[in-house]
């Protein structure tokens, strides 16, 4: 069913609803936008118009003609990131194209900005076709120093992340895939830390199989989990499944060491951990048949997998995808960071290795103050952005994908 919006703004002189509609600050605080271009140097008068523009700026140009590298220090290209959506997977929406996608995007920009001071660029593409985005996307990387591909549905954003990757010298990476991934891996580390446990004493079970729940499964297993199971609509993802897609047939293979075949509840049963990044509704029962200090990251917005009322009668640890719960699961603790890490070395891509640093650069900042409602630190800790950043760029060093 297609979402249906009420009450946009009639007046656009007041900034209020019509007569009859109430205030809705959702539509005032997103008239005419939420970001713009800003100048870094001024153009008060001739002198320094022909210096931002002709004659000068000619002379810039045919210096980075002849050493291509310029374009790092004499243009914004090195910290700026274009977010790229065709407006097929955007939050809970589903597939509600380009146009619709783009207070989404815009937001995203502004949180590259203001949480990891990178300068970013919503692009919404008319197209759903994979090889279609690709082409485009290669077309416009020489004005962007990075690519962070947004709400695209899976399989397609899978294809489209590796073909991008194989294709450009700068990173590339998918937030809903890999942010997620890594703020999770941060919050399971201290979960287990705090109960005098390591990532391979754990076995879990993920609800979804899409692009964050394949990531979040391959992540874990990299960083050293104990086993993981990973459940679509249809049950557990394993071998003995004859209806998986490719992503899913590789997942079979990486995953689900004990062999678990059947139900999300009947995985659950003596599971250390679950994590939903699906939506729907977790049985209380299938909650209670969990290990002892079990944990519990249900992320689904608005409504997460497990309430967490529920969870704390059964979890050790609850984490939800939402602000008013303590151990919010949220990619801005980690995208703006890891961008703003590889973009200062000029990395070419980013590594496994990078973002296994964030992980633990955001789990260090909790440091003495861990406990069960706090695992992870809060979007607004002035320290993580520093910390992530510092900690991807030294990892991009020491894996030789710097260039500065």
């Amino acid at each position: 069913m297609a979402a249906e919006i009420v009450n946009p703004r009639s007046d656009s002189s007041t900034g209020h609803e019509g007569a009859d509609e109430p205030f809705d600050p959702a539509f005032a605080l997103h008239r005419g936008g939420k970001m713009a271009v800003q100048a870094t140097v001024p153009v008060r008068d001739k002198d320094d118009l022909s210096l931002a523009y002709t004659p000068g700026v000619a002379k810039v140009c045919s210096a980075i003609a002849e050493r291509p590298e310029l374009v790092h220090d004499y243009t914004w290209k090195s910290n700026v990131v274009a977010v790229v959506t065709d407006g097929t997977a955007v939050l809970g929406l589903g597939d509600i194209g380009a146009e619709a996608s783009l207070p989404v995007m815009e937001g995203k920009a502004i949180l590259f900005k203001q949480f990891g001071g990178v300068d970013a660029v919503p692009i919404a593409l008319a197209t759903t076709d994979a090889d279609e985005i690709v082409e485009t996307v290669v077309r416009l990387a020489p004005s962007f120093g990075g690519v962070n591909l947004e709400d695209i549905s899976a399989p397609r954003c899978f294809e489209i992340e590796r073909k991008l990757q194989e294709r450009l010298d700068i990173p590339v990476f998918h937030d809903d895939q890999h942010g997620t991934a890594v703020v999770t891996l941060a919050a399971l580390r201290n979960a287990a830390k705090l109960t005098g446990r390591t990532l391979g004493d754990l076995r879990a079970v993920i609800s979804g199989a899409g692009a964050a729940g394949v990531a979040i499964a391959k992540f874990l297993l990299e960083a050293g989990l104990g086993d993981v199971a990973v459940a679509d609509r249809k049950g557990i993802v394993s071998r003995d499944r004859d209806d998986l897609t490719p992503v899913k047939r590789e997942l079979a293979e990486l995953t689900n060491k004990a062999g678990i075949s059947g139900s999300l509840e009947a995985a659950l049963k003596g599971a250390d951990v679950f994590i939903g990044v699906s939506g729907g509704t977790v049985p209380e029962p299938a909650v209670a048949s969990m290990a002892p200090n079990a944990f519990v990251f249900a992320m689904a917005n608005p409504n997460p997998e497990v309430h967490p009322d529920v969870a704390h009668k059964y979890a050790a640890v609850v984490a939800t995808g939402r602000s008013d719960y303590p151990n919010q699961i949220n990619n801005v603790l980690a995208f703006p960071g890891i961008f703003a890490g590889a973009l200062q070395v000029r990395a070419s891509r980013i590594t496994e290795g990078m973002k296994i640093a964030a992980a633990d650069a955001l789990a260090d900042v909790v440091g003495d103050e861990l406990s069960a409602d706090y695992v992870i630190p809060s979007p607004f800790d002035e320290r993580v952005a520093p910390a992530v950043t510092a900690a991807v760029a030294a990892a991009a060093r020491a894996e030789g994908v710097a260039r500065s």
